[in-house]
């Protein structure tokens, strides 16, 4: 089987999820992952899919003209905490909107070999509100960690928290 990314961006209406995930039904792929947030009245859909239709298949069965799809084979790779050595937390951020605050706060992380694995932001008004999944090495000093979070936030006039994930029950 074939694994293929595909992502979906366009106007937002109703049906336009049930439509694009009908016409990777129809081609036989099977959803494996997914996400879909709106964006400035935008649907956009990141898909991970299997199935025996080549990527060019899905791009060509997805086609609308309303909206932008593209879709590339993809090879499968484990996450890099899957082995359970990560710890998950979550962070979140609030303050006044400039440039920068996403650029700072993932450095921050990446020094330790934090990855960010899902991620919202909104601006309502001048408030700016970032919402992050993150996954670090067992290793990591995360006290240091939030003391250097701390700092760049002070530095964005930001209030951070980053607090362990609670664990999901399915």
């Amino acid at each position: 089987m074939g694994l293929s990314a595909v992502t979906v961006l366009g106007v937002d209406r109703p049906g336009v999820i049930a439509a694009v995930t009908g016409s990777l039904a129809d081609c036989g792929a099977n959803i494996q992952d997914s996400t879909m947030t709106l964006l400035g009245g935008h649907v956009a859909m990141m898909l991970l899919v299997s199935g025996e239709v080549d990527a060019a298949e899905l791009s060509k069965r997805l086609c609308a003209p309303d909206l932008v799809v593209t879709a590339s084979a993809i090879e499968a790779r484990r996450h890099f905490c899957d082995d359970g050595g990560g710890l998950g937390y979550v962070l979140t951020v609030h303050g006044p909107d400039r440039p920068g605050i996403v650029s700072a706060i993932s450095a921050v992380l990446a020094a330790d070999g934090g990855n960010i694995t899902g991620m919202s932001t909104r601006l309502t008004g001048r408030l700016y509100v970032l919402i992050a999944d993150v996954e670090l090495p067992k290793e990591v000093d995360v006290a240091a960690l939030m003391r250097r979070l701390a700092a760049v936030g002070a530095g964005l006039d930001s209030e951070i928290t980053f607090r362990p994930v609670e664990p999901d029950l399915l």
